[in-house]
């Protein structure tokens, strides 16, 4: 069936809806849409709201393999990043039998999902830097510390503070969008402190390790102050890199509307 016409779309009532944020399907979107479907009836209609400009690419084919039907996209709303597209459950996918089985594949592929492993190589290079190689990406860092204030590349200490910033700035960037907060600006500043730093350097016995982790987080909007608190506590106990330093080290998180 060809798509509907934007009038047909916005006389639509969907079932379900649901904001899949700034995910795309590589991220995690396709088993949550498979979850929402789920949720609706045969013939029924799911509303996925996204940010991702490469989702409206990977519908139309994810319908036609699932079996249901892609009905077509509309603009959130003028000016405004993101569309709402429309899919119709099929009704032989819903039947009790391919249900079941829809179902079963589900909870496979959330197992799966569980148990994946993100894998990467590192090789040294010569002078004070490794490349770090993963997926299609490669990067150079340089050493584990350093005190200087211009380096050729990021030490290994500051990777880990930016990796943990910034799974935070998008990660929030990404709950805002499925909360419908407008955010004008968000910034996040992360500073650490290490224990001794003269174990690192072989000057002294001790502890290495990060004493202290702080996260501030600046964020520009005119919408409820009290649910872009939560959007932002939500994000930081969802974030694997901050739940993951949590239990190693004192993480102290901050919130200001700026």
């Amino acid at each position: 069936m060809a798509d509907l016409s934007p009038l047909e779309l916005r006389a639509l009532l969907p079932d379900q809806v649901f904001d899949g944020g700034d995910l795309d399907c590589g991220s995690g979107l396709a088993l949550i849409i498979r979850e929402h479907m789920l949720l609706v009836p045969p013939g029924g209609v799911l509303e996925l709201k996204s940010r991702e400009p490469s989702v409206a690419g990977d519908l139309p084919p994810w319908c036609r393999l699932s079996g249901h039907e892609f009905l077509g996209s509309l603009p959130v709303r003028s000016g405004q990043p993101g569309e709402r597209h429309f899919l119709r459950r099929g009704v032989a996918a819903a039947t009790g039998e391919a249900e079941a089985a829809e179902r079963r594949a589900l909870e496979e592929d959330k197992l799966r999902a569980r148990g994946y492993e993100w894998r990467l190589r590192v090789r040294a290079g010569e002078g004070r830097f490794s490349t770090v190689y993963c997926r299609n990406f490669s990067w150079k860092l340089g050493q584990p510390a350093s005190f200087e204030e211009r380096d050729q590349h990021p030490s290994a200490v500051e990777a880990l503070l930016g990796a943990l910033g910034s799974a935070l700035a998008t990660g929030y960037a990404a709950e805002c969008s499925r909360e419908g907060l407008t955010m004008d600006d968000i910034e996040i500043t992360v500073k650490g402190r290490l224990e001794n730093i003269l174990a690192h350097l072989g000057m002294d016995e001790g502890d290495p390790s990060f004493s202290m982790i702080e996260v501030r987080c600046f964020a520009s909007t005119l919408d409820d102050e009290s649910k872009a608190k939560r959007a932002w506590d939500r994000t930081v106990a969802r974030s694997p890199v901050a739940a993951t330093l949590a239990k190693a080290v004192t993480l102290k998180t901050t919130f200001t509307i700026a």
